[in-house]
């Protein structure tokens, strides 16, 4: 790792030094790790003309098993660096090893898929009527402009990636300061696989937005993705609805779990507790909202909060840390004013958590996990995503009023439902408001399926068969053949 301490963008296949040099810090302590060049409009204008040369120039988009094997051979440089990536994420992203670990095997395995995506991007041919063939083409829409959040920065970088490639696009990769080093490691791994010709994939790092911007709005990049929050999608699909250019957006999310009485508590305590400490709650699957039946309501509430109350918070560096810290210390600061608030509008404190104070935790931004019983679905901590390790509980009687409370919220990205009936799972599952639903586990997704969100949890799918189309253009060529012609 030590030739990753100091982080540069890659554009046209070259290292880039500019823009002011900033520290990356490690949020389990407060430390310095490395520096990176701080990037904006200027970087994200060169990455772009990097990515509309390769496109126009080069044999990219015409070439499919071309595409098949540079992702193929890049999921190969991914495993071979993969212990790199992981304590990068540990050490730059707060991530606990086994989440890192977690995070990292999905990269490889998307690659792995998108190398198969890239030969289904043909189409069709039909003799509509006697001397006249119509062909339906799909094609690389050009530019892609890739904008990926912090909090999953390895993995969700080639969730987005990896497919535009396999479409046949080139792409430009806006990357978070806070992923800096996670940035310059994937640049040295895609630098690697020479099927990978200069100018296709761009990555640049900013802190601001300024780069994000030109993107959005620069009339060489047809289409966006976005993973982030639903205020910031919402921004950016303002912006680029004026080029009329197509956006995708993964956003936040709310995840409610519906416990009847007939779950199994064994099995669910664990998962309950881990979908709320996953990366410090810092997630947009975290499973921020507990839905209980009243009758195992006591006991549920007894139960989760002695687990919750022994997690241990600490650096990825201590094998007996449970949960991480969250990114930086302002985001301690925020998420513990929602929850003050909330207390101060009538939640009912079960596990208060909050704000470390353990001496060997100074330093580092760490929040310890807190449970609070509401009854009034519309208070700012039941309908905002927090963002850190903050679960509310409210009860219900019904499966009708369980569905109810579930869906009374704008997300609808990921719900899970808890039961041992044998028709309910896929009774309420038709019933909710989500993209993904999770039967007796949490956040069960496949890379090989579409993920993505109702609601104001976003627009179109990333993975799966669907995540091609984001980034292909369908053309209909008409051709009527002339009697005698040669």
């Amino acid at each position: 790792m030590a030739d990753q301490r100091k982080a540069s963008h890659w554009i046209g296949g070259e290292w880039v030094h500019s823009g002011a040099e900033k520290e990356s810090i490690n949020p389990a302590d407060g430390k310095a790790i490395g520096t990176f060049y701080d990037g904006g409009s200027s970087e994200a204008q060169q990455a772009v003309d990097a990515a509309y040369k390769a496109f126009r120039q080069g044999t990219w988009r015409l070439d499919p098993m071309l595409r098949t094997t540079a992702l193929s051979h890049l999921a190969d440089a991914y495993a071979a660096r993969l212990k790199d990536v992981i304590d990068t994420l540990c050490l730059e992203n707060g991530k606990t090893r086994y989440e890192a670990t977690f995070e990292a095997q999905f990269i490889i395995r998307g690659l792995r898929f998108a190398a198969g995506l890239a030969t289904q991007t043909f189409g069709r041919v039909l003799d509509t009527i006697p001397g006249r063939q119509s062909i339906s083409l799909r094609q690389p829409v050009g530019v892609a402009g890739l904008i990926i959040p912090w909090n999953s920065p390895a993995y969700l970088m080639i969730r987005a990636l990896a497919p535009a490639l396999a479409a046949g696009c080139t792409a430009v990769v806006k990357m978070p300061s806070q992923a800096a080093q996670s940035s310059a490691l994937a640049c040295e791994i895609i630098a690697s696989v020479p099927e990978i010709p200069k100018g296709v994939a761009n990555f640049f790092v900013e802190s601001g937005a300024d780069g994000a911007r030109l993107l959005v709005d620069s009339p060489l990049v047809p289409v966006i993705s976005f993973t982030g929050s639903t205020h910031t999608g919402r921004l950016i699909a303002e912006a680029a609805a004026k080029h009329m250019k197509r956006v995708g957006l993964e956003l936040g999310g709310k995840t409610p779990h519906l416990v009847f009485e007939d779950a199994d508590f064994p099995s669910m305590l664990p998962v309950l507790e881990k979908s709320l400490t996953v990366f410090a709650g810092q997630f947009c699957m975290t499973g921020s909202r507990l839905l209980v039946q009243r009758s195992v309501a006591e006991r549920l509430k007894t139960e989760l909060a002695a687990r919750l109350e022994k997690v241990t918070a600490g650096p990825a560096s201590d094998p007996s840390t449970d949960m991480g810290p969250l990114i930086d210390i302002k985001s301690v600061a925020r998420v513990n004013a929602a929850v003050e608030d909330a207390i101060k509008g009538g939640a009912k404190v079960i596990v208060r958590g909050g704000p470390s104070t353990l001496p060997h935790l100074a330093g580092g931004a760490f929040y310890h996990p807190t449970l609070l019983e509401v009854t009034d679905s519309k208070m700012p901590i039941v309908q905002s995503e927090t963002f850190g390790p903050v679960k509310t509980l409210q009860i219900f009687d019904t499966e009708e009023e369980a569905i109810a409370l579930a869906n009374d919220t704008e997300y609808g990205l990921s719900a899970c439902i808890w039961t041992r009936d044998c028709d309910r799972p896929l009774r309420v599952a038709r019933e909710l408001d989500a993209g993904l639903i999770s039967i007796n586990s949490w956040a069960n997704l496949a890379v090989e399926f579409e993920e993505g969100g109702f609601k104001s949890s976003g627009l179109g799918r990333l993975g799966g068969l669907a995540s091609l189309e984001d980034f292909l253009e369908y053309k209909q060529i008409s051709h009527a053949f002339i009697p005698g012609a040669h």
